[in-house]
């Protein structure tokens, strides 16, 4: 039973491969038993690829059932198509074709497998891919924020200096209406004579001014803090919205860029078992000598090429000789008198009735 299903994936001709020897027989299913495993792990690698695409495991096995079914078709297609010849370089011309499409379905079966094997090492090259990220994707947005938060902080600090330069105005007056009491400065006289009284009255209005600017700044630097904190809450809201999809950059692409990052020893010697498994079948028909089954098909081939040129010979004998006949069927009507006497009346009348005709058009054009 598991002999005649890999019989059938092989490509065989039923009739002609049962007529042959057990050996012949193995052989075949031996190349059939590789179609059908290189399918299932066609089936197998395009399923964990669609997986990182659509995130769904019964829309993954579904469309990787058609992958493989596509792929077991094609290899049987491949390997029941090539024919043993006389010349192997005529041979290898023949499949030449068939061996670079079967290259391409060994990488494209292999990439899937490759990324599922070395999935810890790429997991890895994918977080530092998206540290970089996240780190660029803050300083973008930091420096699209940055022109309003330096401008709403200079304001801030030039709020805050004009109250730290009135406080230093203040001190300053402070200490000169102290001193000018003291005697230690100023006029060099102790008291409170009008000089101080001068000192003491500039003191204190500047004392007012500072406190009526403490009080209108205040007023202001708040609102400039509350905008910071605002621009700020703005920035972390950009980042914030940005981090998911940094987190979801582990699709197909990603994965595949991933691996190209690492070393390439490793997934080539993969990619190498692949195309050694995809293209064994057809190297294994080009390599071995003619074998009882091709004798068999080439003989059934013949037999078919013998009966469709006999056909047509015979055909276009036929039709060369009811040609011969026709001609000499049409010769001898052209010598009977009675048929030119017919259709010499018939040409009479009918120019008769084109010399009517004429006249008749001429008289009402009168």
């Amino acid at each position: 039973m598991l002999k005649r299903f890999f019989l059938l994936c092989s490509g065989v001709d039923s009739d002609i491969v049962n007529s042959c020897s057990n050996g012949e027989q193995n052989k075949y299913a031996g190349i059939g038993a590789t179609v059908f495993f290189t399918a299932v792990m066609a089936f197998i690698a395009g399923s964990y690829a669609l997986y990182t695409v659509f995130d769904n495991l019964y829309t993954a096995i579904f469309f990787g059932l058609i992958w493989g079914f596509l792929i077991f078709n094609l290899d049987r297609f491949i390997v029941s198509t090539i024919k043993k010849r006389d010349s192997f370089l005529d041979e290898f011309i023949q499949a030449s074709p068939r061996i670079v499409l079967a290259i391409i379905i060994a990488i494209v079966i292999s990439k899937p497998l490759e990324i599922k094997i070395f999935e810890k090492e790429i997991n890895t090259v994918l977080l530092k891919e998206k540290n970089e990220l996240a780190i660029a994707n803050k300083n973008q947005v930091t420096n699209y924020f940055k022109g309003d938060v330096t401008k709403n902080q200079a304001e801030i600090d030039s709020l805050k200096s004009s109250i730290a330069k009135k406080e230093k105005e203040v001190s300053a007056l402070y200490n000169s209406y102290i001193t000018e009491a003291e005697g230690s400065a100023g006029t060099k006289k102790m008291g409170k004579g009008p000089i101080y009284k001068e000192k003491r009255a500039a003191h204190d209005l500047a004392a007012k001014q500072l406190d009526s600017l403490k009080i209108s700044n205040a007023k202001i630097i708040a609102d400039k803090e509350t905008r910071a904190k605002t621009l700020q809450t703005d920035l972390d809201k950009k980042v914030t919205e940005g981090q998911p999809i940094i987190d979801s950059f582990d699709g197909l692409m990603a994965r595949i860029n991933a691996l190209g990052k690492l070393p390439w020893m490793p997934s080539f010697f993969i990619m190498l078992l692949f195309l050694a498994i995809e293209t064994s079948p057809i190297f294994a028909k080009l390599l071995s000598p003619k074998g009882e089954y091709d004798l068999k098909q080439e003989d059934q081939e013949m037999g078919i090429k013998s009966v469709l040129s006999q056909n047509r010979y015979q055909s276009e004998l036929q039709k060369k000789t009811d040609a011969e006949i026709y001609d000499k069927v049409y010769a001898d009507i052209r010598d009977d008198k009675e048929i030119y006497n017919y259709k010499k009346k018939g040409a009479i009348e009918l120019l008769k009735l084109q010399a009517d005709g004429f006249v008749d058009k001429q008289k009402k054009s009168m």
